[in-house]
């Protein structure tokens, strides 16, 4: 057994060649005796993705796993069906998971998609938004302009716009915009950190704005602003293609 909060650490491949040694943090051992296995161990790495702890194209060990928790492989291959189901990870047949990453191509097309059905995600849950529900998106726009760490503003960004979309009644457009969010959680926090003060300002007055729509139930405003609002995050990010060769290549780990 190792200790709570041990660190782990492996080496990770730039892309040219170059090695860089990544300090992962996970939480203390689930036991398998204990509920659902692979559902907490998979709930564990998602937060551990979600959080930046894992890289695009960084490899994940199912032998790490299994014995940082305790369990057997079974569970954990479990666990990385989910994730690839949530758009978080790669297999790879007989090698193990990759954490998902996307070309610049790749990245531009999920906003183009998402820029299109997350605004009718939203014209769909608006008419079961209530009050209390207005109230806290307000509250976490609020929150979002004043929190000067990077992670928290992803959090409350996160919990803001998929909030917005909880009360929506689909059979697909829920999930797929979820998927999308998980695939793109990396470079919004790359965009985060680019933003410069006037385009932070921008972002923010964007989201009170849409917190207004929304309580003012004027769904077309609504659904403006919120396609401009991932239009301006992918034009950001076309602008930075260095963005996208920071990562690992997983193919070239494939190997």
């Amino acid at each position: 057994m190792t200790s709570e909060h041990e660190s782990r650490h492996e080496d990770v491949s730039t892309g040219e060649g170059e090695m860089i040694e990544v300090a992962l943090q996970l939480t203390p051992e689930i036991s398998p005796t204990h509920g659902n296995a692979s559902a907490r161990i998979a709930e564990q790495l998602r937060m551990a993705i979600l959080q930046g702890e894992y890289q695009p194209g960084q490899r994940i060990r199912q032998d790490d796993v299994a014995q940082r928790f305790g369990a057997s492989r079974v569970p954990v291959r479990e666990a990385f069906r989910t994730l690839e189901a949530d758009g978080l990870v790669t297999l790879v047949a007989n090698a193990g998971a990759w954490v998902s990453r996307l070309s610049l191509a790749e990245c531009d097309e999920v906003y183009q998609t998402r820029e299109r059905v997350e605004p009718l995600l939203l014209r769909y849950a608006m008419p079961g938004i209530d009050e209390a529900k207005m109230d806290r998106l307000d509250e976490l726009a609020a929150r979002m302009q004043r929190t000067e760490s990077v992670e928290e503003f992803l959090r409350l960004d996160r919990e803001f716009h998929l909030g917005s979309y909880e009360s929506a009644e689909t059979t697909v457009l829920g999930d797929l915009v979820r998927r999308l969010w998980n695939t793109t959680q990396h470079y919004r926090r790359a965009f985060t950190l680019l933003l410069d003060e006037h385009s932070a300002r921008v972002v923010h007055d964007e989201h009170h704005m849409l917190a207004g729509a929304i309580r003012d139930g004027d769904a077309d405003d609504a659904e403006r602003i919120l396609a401009g609002h991932i239009r301006r995050t992918r034009l950001g990010l076309d602008r930075h293609p260095e963005v996208f060769d920071l990562t690992p290549d997983l193919h070239q780990r494939k190997a």
